[in-house]
């Protein structure tokens, strides 16, 4: 079949995608716990080893009741935002100064990509150790793994503003302000966007990392504990409350996308025939 022939057809598989995605992802999600619950029951697995869905549902269940899945999900998810928010600020900031700036850049950049050759597992526990085991260090922790995917998409969005268009706002001898706000802003949140969805997604991983290393609350701390009772559904229901956080803050990111890029979602005038 001729690639010219397939596209009608790859055209009718993303409408049938969008018109029936949600479907498709509950009968997947039915699917697996279906397979999950089948495993369970053919090999006998024991609750400490692997529990079955219904088991997980109602460890879910009683640690929400009894009120330390909304306490530690909570500690957690105020982590997870002020990282997020903290780490977003300082690589925009230092973003703008790299993108600016060529001098600067090549001073920083050797140290910046030395700095995520480190794992953050490695630079935890300094960090615990320096700053104590309260939320700060978490925060810091947060805030260091959402830095670089942001800086640098914020970077490569400001370099990618076309010269003509900076040469438009000089002739209008527009400001540097303005040129920030009329040109440089506009023209890169979409990359900026595009970067945040990543932080938002990888600051969850930062705060659990951090409360592993040291803590006494939070979804990590929580993970701990029942690791240690062999409370292997309280673990599950754990991880899936981390899922549900970093779906979450996935889909804030994309309706702030789709607020503010409203321009490039509106449909476009049709061409007059």
């Amino acid at each position: 079949m001729k690639p010219a022939a397939l596209e009608p057809l790859t055209l009718n598989a993303v409408r049938l995608l969008r018109r029936h995605g949600h479907w498709l992802l509950l009968v997947s999600l039915l699917a697996a716990l279906a397979a999950w619950q089948i495993l369970v029951t053919l090999a006998k697995l024991p609750a400490f080893i692997l529990p079955s869905p219904v088991q997980v549902a109602a460890r879910f269940w009683a640690a929400l009741t009894d009120g330390s899945l909304l306490r530690h999900t909570f500690y957690t998810l105020s982590e997870v935002i002020a990282g997020l928010l903290a780490g977003s600020l300082l690589a925009t900031l230092l973003g703008y100064g790299l993108a600016r700036s060529h001098t600067l850049e090549r001073l920083l950049s050797p140290y910046l990509v030395a700095s995520q050759a480190i794992p953050i597992v490695a630079v935890a526990p300094l960090l615990v150790i320096w700053f104590g085991p309260g939320m700060f260090s978490k925060v810091l922790i947060c805030a260091l793994i959402v830095f670089f995917p942001v800086l640098v998409n914020t970077v490569v969005g400001l370099r990618a503003v076309p010269d003509n268009l900076r040469d438009l706002m000089r002739a209008m001898r527009a400001t540097r302000l303005q040129t920030l706000r009329h040109l440089e802003i506009p023209a890169a949140l979409p990359v900026f966007l595009g970067g945040l969805r990543i932080g938002a997604t990888l600051s969850v991983i930062g705060a659990v990392v951090g409360e592993f290393v040291g803590s006494d609350r939070g979804l990590g701390f929580l993970i701990n504990v029942a690791r240690g009772q062999y409370d292997t559904a309280l673990v599950f229901a754990a991880i899936f409350t981390l899922i549900v956080l970093a779906l979450a803050l996935y889909g804030l990111v994309i309706l702030l996308e789709l607020r503010l890029l409203r321009y490039q979602h509106a449909p476009r005038p049709e061409a007059p025939r």
